[in-house]
């Protein structure tokens, strides 16, 4: 699934439903690793449900939480998928109010709160970052510091050796060719750049 939009942070509804209440919450995700911590943050021990989704890229999963299966999980990730997003988890998590809602019934009930929740929240488009490997000598090095912002450039890390610096930088991706070439003009092909997951830049 190509998508270009994550969320902005984290956001919410609640929906009362034939005496039901049904809470979303969503967030958006910098690691697959996160979603599983968001769900545990945010699920309510006491309630009759938790049932939740995630898409990061390729990698998706789902859970009913006890509901009859596909009447929750898989329609908070049709929500997600709906409203065009990368990068988000979804919770729902329902109190029962003893009426029975039917399969269909929860399936819209589910996936509509998460889908309203999404339609709401505000969106940040998602920006691609490769992270750069960078070698300069010290003269260069001040200069180096000075320019990073101009590409949008946040550095990780900095070691020293006799021959200069080393550093690690993250960049938006596709400013990352020119910054390899305004490296290379600045120190007259004496710094290098190398991109560790793509060996020439």
């Amino acid at each position: 699934m190509a998508s270009s939009e994550t969320l902005a942070g984290e956001c919410r509804l609640q929906q009362d439903i034939k005496k039901s209440r049904f809470a979303a919450r969503a967030a958006p995700l910098d690691a697959v690793e996160d979603a599983l911590r968001f769900v545990a943050r945010v699920s309510d021990p006491a309630a009759t449900h938790n049932c939740w989704a995630y898409r990061y890229g390729q990698q998706y999963r789902f859970s009913d939480d006890g509901e009859p299966g596909g009447t929750a999980g898989r329609p908070i990730l049709q929500a997600i998928d709906g409203q065009g997003l990368d990068r988000v988890v979804v919770v729902v998590t329902r109190w029962y109010g003893g009426i029975k809602l039917g399969a269909g019934g929860l399936a819209r009930a589910y996936g509509g709160c998460a889908a309203e929740c999404l339609r709401l929240a505000a969106r940040l488009p998602i920006v691609e970052r490769s992270t750069l490997e960078v070698r300069c000598d010290f003269p260069t090095l001040p200069i180096l510091h000075a320019r990073l912002s101009e590409f949008a450039a946040e550095r990780l890390d900095e070691r020293f050796d006799a021959d200069g610096a080393l550093l690690r930088v993250a960049l938006p991706r596709e400013r990352a060719a020119a910054f390899a070439d305004w490296l290379r003009d600045l120190t007259r092909g004496r710094g290098s750049v190398r991109d560790p997951e793509t060996p020439a830049i």
